[in-house]
């Protein structure tokens, strides 16, 4: 449990949101998230999706809003179309751009809850920054092999991303997209449990992952939550940042494949 003071702190923050949440109560899908299932919970109060990669036969293990007859297509497109065939109600506007960090704000602007789920640091810190710079609620998710992590961002109420890694790690120090890969059904579990707190921001209801990064390890099936405190030097959301500019890192992930047989992610 939290305690009393970051509980009352917290709702009292929900209750200022609530009247301008609810007029519009739309979401925004970050990147890789447009796979993730829970579009069919909250998609229909209005979400756009930002992802400008195209269908990848390798994706399908795990981008379920995909088929083998989109192979080659904008996944933006693919996915607003399978969604809207499911739901011809659903209001979502698609954006075939990468986000950088003079794009973003406009993005953002007209939307009230953040979901991401990139595959890469240097959009996951772009994220972050910009929805604490503008007191946007944020639902982060991520998955590797075997593992998966969850952790929502209520801005200056609890952590942001950078109390937990203040930059990103350099070149190299992590296996490149090709060598990770994934295991298919991480994306799903995440992906229900990233849509729960989507919708709780936006109900203000419950306890969100606010200051609690949840770690999930399928093989020996686990969860566990690893508290997360805010940082009072946090670059970004202490009371004096230092970083006070969106910023562009590069993004390095080798594109190559291997002179052995190459492993698709």
């Amino acid at each position: 449990m939290w305690p009393v003071r970051a509980q009352r702190s917290w709702r009292a923050c929900v209750r200022r949101s609530l009247n301008w949440i609810f007029p519009k109560r739309r979401s925004v899908a970050i990147a890789a998230t447009s796979y993730f299932p829970r579009w069919g919970e909250w998609a229909r109060n209005g979400s756009i999706i930002v992802d400008n990669d195209v269908v990848d036969l390798s994706n399908l293990q795990r981008q379920i809003l995909h088929t083998t007859a989109d192979v080659g297509r904008k996944k933006v497109e693919s996915a607003r179309n399978t969604l809207l065939a499911l739901n011809p109600h659903l209001e979502i506007v698609p954006h075939d751009v990468r986000l950088n960090a003079s794009n973003i704000r406009e993005i953002l602007q007209d939307y009230d809850v953040v979901a991401e789920g990139s595959d890469n640091f240097p959009t996951k810190f772009l994220v972050n920054d910009a929805c604490v710079m503008t007191d946007t609620p944020l639902s982060m998710a991520g998955i590797f092999r075997f593992s998966g992590q969850i952790l929502t961002v209520v801005p200056h109420v609890g952590p942001c991303y950078r109390c937990l890694i203040p930059q990103p790690p350099p070149p190299g120090a992590i296996p490149s997209c090709q060598e990770a890969g994934v295991f298919g059904a991480m994306a799903g579990v995440v992906g229900v449990i990233q849509a729960t707190e989507v919708l709780k921001l936006v109900l203000g209801k419950g306890e969100v992952l606010n200051g609690r990064l949840l770690l999930f390890e399928a093989l020996q099936m686990r969860f566990e939550p690893i508290e997360v405190k805010r940082h009072p030097e946090c670059p970004v959301c202490s009371d004096s940042p230092t970083i006070t500019e969106l910023i562009d890192y590069e993004i390095a992930c080798d594109v190559q494949p291997p002179a052995a047989s190459p492993l698709t992610r």
